[in-house]
């Protein structure tokens, strides 16, 4: 898909020069590229390659290809003018996850804002940068959030930046600059829109009024990577009201998402209320839909501590519905992470890619016993006692698992903990659990991560067979 806007701001029919061949970062030389540091010097990149908030990406380094969509500046400005004379104008480009016609829309309509002069305007929420997006009639229309403004990057504009692309993170399992290519993982893997996650994105934006939040040495002319996710309207988030307004269908298929992308931070704040009611009446409780946002904290590096807002509501205790269980039982792990592999090829590291396979596998076998989105959840959740932090039953199996398949003297989790594209220990490093550190998956050769899947399989068989055992019991007593 490619957009062109004349300077009355229509559609035409699309038209490039010869000269007018579109930069593509699907064709990304790791060997070449160079990260500007705030001292003038270029760097090599390591772990930073698998980040796509560069803080200034040398355009003369990238190879050129016909195929990225784009806003072409030669057609903006009505003329031949050549790319690299005319980089002060707006330009949008889809990096990854194009192809969905909503998503396409979605670009369409920012590339025709920007062209029409509409600034995207600052957020003042958030620990990150994040900018809104109108249209000429003032609507809200989309929200980007430019990798390297996350909390503690480089270019970060509220005073929590300063650190290097690829470094750990605020979740120490999630590395800086790599949140928006989660935003669009999230968005990817939401089969038929259960959950609702929004139209995303990952763009590159040449937008003057990107870069006046950013640190002094940022130009104005540099590009920059972006998630873009459509603006939902939305009267209020789910701290603003009680879980009682909800319906239960929407937090469970919001549940069903966060455990099988294993989500650090759905809290009520990223949880947007959609009401139902046609006669303007006001929220009426039960009618109240709620739309997830704000993925760029799940598929973690290894197995980390999620954090699930609905944990303890009613609503996530009560029992699948036939639909939502038919739903799950087809869910393809394999499926997924062969797609996120083709959808956002090397992008998305391995290890997230198994941490993924790992919590659908347990969604699945949970589901298919019986229990409820609560008793998921807690399986997921660390264990807090005398103010210790304890593996969660999750990470308790998995332990089991890695510790039966790995070979006798093969080390322990954080001397293997090397990611196996970037030969990068530096995050493995930290430990988290406090009896034993990270269970990580990376370190898994293919035959021992096929071994492990399998004796997974088989021991999460035997947990839900324990569970429905001693569930029983218990009825019996009360009888």
């Amino acid at each position: 898909m490619a957009v062109t806007i004349d300077r009355h701001h229509g559609l035409k029919p699309f038209s490039r020069s010869q000269r007018c061949k579109l930069q593509s970062y699907g064709h990304l030389d790791p060997n070449i590229i160079e990260l500007n540091q705030t001292g003038g010097g270029g760097a090599a990149l390591s772990s930073s390659q698998h980040s796509f908030g560069l803080a200034s990406l040398q355009a003369e380094n990238i190879h050129r290809s016909f195929s990225t969509p784009c806003l072409p500046l030669t057609t903006l400005l009505g003329g031949e003018a050549d790319l690299t004379s005319s980089s002060s104008h707006p330009r949008v480009e889809i990096v990854l996850g194009s192809g969905a016609p909503p998503v396409n829309a979605l670009v369409v309509e920012v590339a025709i804002a920007m062209a029409s002069g509409v600034h995207p305007i600052p957020l003042p929420s958030g620990l990150g940068g994040a900018y809104v997006f109108r249209n000429q009639n003032g609507n809200n229309i989309a929200v980007a959030k430019p990798v390297d403004e996350e909390p503690l990057a480089l270019n970060n504009p509220k005073g929590l930046g300063g650190q290097m692309l690829g470094q750990p993170g605020l979740k120490k399992s999630i590395r800086i600059g790599e949140t928006g290519i989660r935003e669009l993982a999230a968005y990817l893997l939401d089969h038929g829109g259960l959950a609702g996650v929004p139209p995303t994105v990952l763009v590159k934006f040449s937008h003057a009024a990107f870069f006046g939040a950013a640190s002094s040495c940022s130009s104005s002319h540099t590009p920059k990577i972006a998630s873009l996710q459509r603006f939902v309207s939305h009267g209020f988030d789910a701290g603003e009201l009680g879980p009682s307004f909800f319906p239960v269908s929407s937090v469970h298929q919001i549940g069903i998402l966060d455990i099988r992308i294993m989500n650090l931070d759905r809290h009520a704040g990223n949880m947007l209320v959609m009401k139902h009611d046609h006669n303007n009446s006001g929220y009426v409780d039960g009618v109240a839909d709620l739309v997830p946002i704000d993925h760029g904290f799940c598929l973690p590096e290894w197995l980390d501590d999620p954090y699930f807002e609905w944990l303890h509501w009613p609503q996530a205790s009560i029992p699948f519905s036939e639909y939502e269980i038919d739903y799950i039982s087809k869910l393809d792990p394999f499926r997924d992470a062969e797609a996120l592999r083709n959808e956002l090829p090397s992008s998305l590291r391995e290890s997230s890619i198994r941490v993924l396979i790992v919590c659908t596998i347990l969604l699945k076998q949970a589901a298919a016993a019986g229990l409820c989105l609560a008793e998921i959840g807690q399986m997921m959740t660390r264990k807090f006692c005398g103010g210790e932090e304890s593996r969660s039953e999750l990470e308790n199996i998995c332990f089991m698992v890695k510790t039966s398949v790995v070979p006798r003297g093969g080390g322990d989790n954080n001397d293997n903990c090397k990611d196996e594209e970037t030969n990068d220990d530096q995050v493995c490093d930290e430990v988290v659990a406090g009896d034993g550190g990270i269970i990580s998956l990376a370190d898994l050769n293919q035959g021992e991560w096929e071994a492990f899947l399998e004796v997974f399989s088989e021991l999460l068989h035997g947990v839900f067979e324990a569970k429905r055992s001693s569930a029983k019991a218990k009825v019996g007593t009360y009888n």
